[in-house]
Parts: C-alpha cells; structure tokens; sequence
C-alpha cells in the first residue's frame, strides 16, 4: 500500500412508490441497511467461482459511476447516464414540479440538470446534464428478453444512501397495477427491496451489467419491488432527448421529508473517501487520481501515483470516522487493510492508520491531503 506524499386493485393498495416521501414502516430497516456489508466486501455467493465474483464485483464498480442521486422540489431519488448527450433516465414522481434539480454523481460532484421530459400517467422521466455530455453511459437491455429466475441488482440510493446494492432475482412478470396519477404495465417484480431514494435506479443483469428496468415502486412490506422493463419506456425518453418538452406537465410527486435537506459535507466526505479506495481496489487509477485536489496532483503525478498503488489488489476499510472541519471542509480518518503482492510472488496483508483532508475545489469535493502510518504486516499465501 503506497503511502502518498500527503496522501392488482388489492395488491396496488398494498404498493409504494420508492420516491423521499413514501410512507414506509422502516423500523429496523435503516440500522440492518448500515450495518451492512457493501456488495463489493461480501463473499461470492454458494456455488459462485471467484472468477465470476470478480468480474460481478467489476460490473458493480462500472455501473455505480454512472448512476446518480437526484434532489428535487419532490424530494430525493435516482437515476441512471443512458446516452452520451448527459441524459438520465429517473421516475416521475421523483423529479414532478421541477424543472431544475441537483445531481450527485458517485464521485460527489454536484451538478445542475434540466428536466427535459416526463411522462404523465407513465412514472418516467429525462433529466440532461450538460456536465456529463461524452460520459460513456450504462449498456441497455433493448430486447425486454427477461426470465423468472434471473439475478439481478438493484443500485440507487435507498435513504440516502448513496449508491447502494442490492441483489435479488426477477420473482415475476407482467404485473400490472395504478396508483394515481400512473398506471404500471407490464412490470418486472424482484426480490430485491426497493427503499425510499431507490426510485429512479437502474435494474442491473448481474450476468451482463446491462439495465434491464427503472426501479419504481414497492410492496408495502418493503420485500417485493417494481420495476418497468427499459425496453418499454425507451421510445418516449428518446423521443425527449431529441426534441425536449418546452413545457412541463404539472405531475404530483412525492412529499418531501427529512431527506429533502441538503447534506453536509461530513454526509459527502466518508463516502468520496471510500470511493477512492474502490478505485484503487478494481485497478481504475485514472478514477482514483481524479478525486484527489489540484495540489496534491502536482506533487504526485499521476504515472507516481499509478506506479504506487500497482503491487495494491485489495483495500478494506475497517473502521472510519468524519470529524466536520467547517462548512466546506471535512477530516476523514480510517483504519485499513491492503492486500500487496510483491515482485518475489509472496503476498502480505498490511494495515494502515490514515487521514484525509476533504474540502471543496471550485465547488467539486476532491481529496485535498492525505497521510497515513503502518500499523503491522501479516504475511499472506
């Protein structure tokens, strides 16, 4: 670990949409949510090789960087990059009786989007962000070709929770249900929860890392979710990215709630300095470099960086604590484990005490320093 220099008419009554403001019995569900292990630390499913658990836990990490979360007048949602234009595809409910909306993209930048189209008795809608115009978006699963059966996963930011997720299987299909203002057709239902800050998400093929669907609604036990097959609402959110509505229809959403807030920085801090660690752990130093602050790149190039941080295979952090430093700017302190392996083919498990400065450069959140110290070193097989 390189040391940087500073470094149905029954079921429908029973359904939810998953936008900030659904009503939901959540007892439970909010500390079981944060004492869980991210998808990208758990252990390969039974009968999984680690071959195929490395290359979903590649998927994960792509997906997650063009997924975003949405704050809106209706409160907070997601969405997902589907075009080269900056467009994103979320709900309807999520963004209604807004015509502009705050984004946050994975790496913790936020941005400005313009809704560009929204359906009126179909829960989807546009948003494009100029920012994001050339970013290579998700791959989408055009054909609707889907089975009972199937593994999924569902990625948003369930209450808030940037970015989190959450496997299952398509459990059903063609479902069919309204809830005013819209009407679901033909729905995909999954085992996987689809919590309030989810709507908006993409439905990902765990086998392909394609979007199968938007996920949209829930039952109201929180174990079954909703999502609409990206194959049907794709004319429609095209059609927007081509010839934009000069007018919103006037469309309800959801009722705000606490979430509607705008987050501080200590909410943002922890989460970028885990995101560079995911970098750094699926090799994507150009991603990682590019969370770090203008200084700090000078006195590191990024061939320095790079060069650094290779012999590094697996970074875990085990604790992590945010101290807020102002209003702009954040203290992060961890304890880690890295994974190293050596020229000589032995590998060892070192762990490190560090700490990073998190503040705002031209309204971006970046790593401004870092530091760390060794703690110990165990050898590995």
């Amino acid at each position: 670990m390189r040391l940087t220099k500073p470094l149905a008419a029954a079921a429908a009554a029973a359904v939810l949409l998953a936008g900030a403001g659904t009503a939901l019995a959540l007892h439970g569900y909010i500390p079981r949510q944060m004492g869980m292990e991210p998808l990208l630390a758990v252990s390969p499913p039974e009968g999984t090789a680690a071959g195929n658990a490395a290359a979903l836990k590649d998927i994960i990490f792509r997906i997650q960087k063009k997924v975003v979360t949405i704050q809106s007048e209706s409160g907070l949602g997601s969405g997902f990059l589907y075009n080269a234009k900056g467009d994103i595809i979320t709900n309807a409910h999520v963004v209604a009786g807004s015509r502009t909306v705050r984004v946050t993209t994975s790496d913790a930048r936020e941005l400005t989007g313009e809704v560009i189209g929204i359906g009126t008795d179909t829960d989807i809608a546009v948003v494009r962000v100029p920012d994001l115009e050339g970013t290579e978006p998700l791959r989408l699963e055009r054909s609707g070709r889907v089975e009972v059966g199937d593994a999924i996963m569902a990625v948003g930011s369930p209450l808030g929770l940037q970015n989190t997720v959450t496997p299952g299987i398509i459990s059903g299909l063609g479902r069919t249900f309204s809830m005013k203002p819209y009407t679901y057709r033909n729905m995909y239902q999954i085992s996987a929860a689809i919590a309030p800050g989810n709507s908006g998400g993409p439905l990902i093929d765990q086998r392909t890392g394609m979007v199968l669907g938007i996920n949209s609604a829930e039952m109201q036990d929180g174990e079954i979710g909703f999502s609409i097959p990206i194959s049907d609402i794709l004319s429609a959110a095209e059609g927007w990215s081509q010839t934009p509505m000069k007018e919103l229809p006037g469309v309800p959403g959801s009722a705000t709630n606490a979430l509607t807030g705008k987050k501080s920085i200590t909410d943002y801090a922890g989460y970028l300095v885990s995101r560079f660690y995911e970098s750094l752990s699926n090799g994507d130093y150009v991603y990682a470099y590019s969370l770090l602050g203008i200084n700090w790149k000078k006195q590191d190039p990024y061939e320095d960086f790079r060069r650094g941080y290779l012999p590094t295979k697996n970074v875990v952090i085990k604790s992590l604590k945010v101290d807020k430093d102002g209003e702009r700017s954040a203290v992060v302190k961890a304890v880690i484990t890295a994974e190293e392996h050596g020229q000589d083919g032995k590998t060892s498990v070192r762990s490190f005490e560090v700490s990073y400065e998190v503040g705002y450069e031209n309204d971006q959140l970046k790593l401004i320093s870092g530091k760390g110290k060794e703690l110990g070193t165990a050898d590995g097989e």
